[in-house]
């Protein structure tokens, strides 16, 4: 049987550079790499954070591949 690796929220948020706030709001809203949660732990897979990696590939700055993040949102 081949091993899983798994990475968990401080690795991955060093592997793209980004806090592990905005991963825990990407997870909120529905974006970012699919992730497994185990026992109240998060765990990412790592073919999950690569398949994420590839669908972020641009050509050019003119490529728009920004998260459609909600702007201005009020939460009650």
């Amino acid at each position: 049987m081949t091993e899983i690796r798994h990475m968990n929220q401080v690795e991955l948020s060093r592997r793209l550079g980004v806090s592990c706030r905005t991963l825990e709001r990407w997870r909120w809203i529905g974006v970012g790499p699919q992730f497994i949660k185990v026992g109240g732990r998060v765990k990412y897979r790592l073919a999950d954070v690569e398949t994420f990696e590839q669908s972020r590939l641009c050509q050019s700055t003119a490529d728009r591949h920004y998260f459609d993040e909600p702007k201005n949102t009020v939460r009650s």
